[in-house]
């Protein structure tokens, strides 16, 4: 083998090598280039909305519930949807809607458990039949999917023109109503006059 066809032959893995060490700084240097990826916090949001409204029906196509919030924001770590000055309306066939506002609320991943923080007012208007009702309480845990409420704090219900208070309260909102304080219970009635 001569000089030159030695030569010729190295000359292809001169190439390769010069190829080699080209990507090799390529890569180091896109590094360098390239924006910091920052990680996501623990805790961080994946999404968000303002003005929200959502609506559920049921298998009838009737209106089962109804959300209002100024803003919700999910969060992939654990599920959880966070709402901010929430309003929800529980709808049955026979009586006017509940209608429960709070200032915040979690929901649990599955949708399955609510918690209302802060302040909490339940309202039922009167209809035919039906006296209103205003219940006053906080921190409220609701299992939506069976029209159940139950909180251990102070909880106010109020029928014009009588008044019930209580501490903790159990409450099933769909017929048959069920409503129950569970201790401390104290009242003010009126009698109807004759």
């Amino acid at each position: 083998m001569t000089f030159k066809a030695a030569l010729r032959d190295s000359k292809l893995y001169i190439y390769l090598g010069v190829i080699a060490l080209l990507s090799s700084w390529l890569v180091n240097f896109t590094d360098l280039v390239m924006p910091f990826q920052p990680t996501a916090l623990p805790h961080s949001p994946d999404y968000f909305s303002t003005g929200y409204t959502k609506w559920e029906m049921n298998e009838l196509g009737s209106l089962k519930n109804k959300l209002l919030a100024d803003k919700i924001i999910h969060y992939s770590d654990d599920g959880t949807t966070h709402t901010y000055k929430p309003t929800m309306f529980f709808y049955n066939a026979k009586t006017p809607p509940w209608v429960i506002t709070s200032e915040t609320s979690i929901l649990s991943t599955d949708g399955k458990d609510l918690l209302l923080n802060g302040q909490v007012t339940i309202n039922r208007e009167k209809a035919k039949g039906i006296t209103p009702l205003t219940i006053n309480t906080s921190m409220l845990k609701v299992k939506p999917d069976i029209s159940y409420a139950e909180t251990d704090q102070w909880a106010e219900l109020i029928s014009p023109p009588n008044k019930t208070t209580g501490t903790g309260m159990k409450m099933t909102y769909i017929e048959p109503i069920h409503l129950q304080l569970l201790a401390n219970v104290k009242g003010s009635y009126e009698s109807k006059k004759q």
